[in-house]
């Protein structure tokens, strides 16, 4: 890729959801709602402290992650839709 985001920031690709709920039921795309689910494609080096070190972020490429509703701001980079957030939108690392 060739976009690095800046500090603490991540660039995520979100992972598509079911097709059909738990009782067999298709949904269709207009009543799907986003996920907030993704996998991290590219990190920042880390945010600075007071004393002006960089602080390493806790999640890496490749990570599956979960991320607040409305986090992250939607851009499009070499035709993929991706969202670009911080370190702290994001809720957990799904192991």
């Amino acid at each position: 890729m060739a976009f690095r985001p800046l500090h603490d920031r991540v660039v995520v690709r979100r992972v598509d959801s079911e097709e059909k709920s738990a009782g067999g039921i298709i949904i269709p795309d207009t009543a799907k709602e986003k996920p907030s689910e993704g996998v991290i494609v590219s990190v920042g080096p880390g945010a600075r402290d007071e004393a002006g070190k960089i602080v390493p972020l806790d999640v890496k490429e490749g990570d599956r992650i979960l991320f607040g509703k409305w986090s992250g701001t939607e851009v499009k980079l070499n035709g993929q839709d991706l969202l670009i957030m911080k370190e702290s939108d994001i809720m957990g690392v799904i192991s």
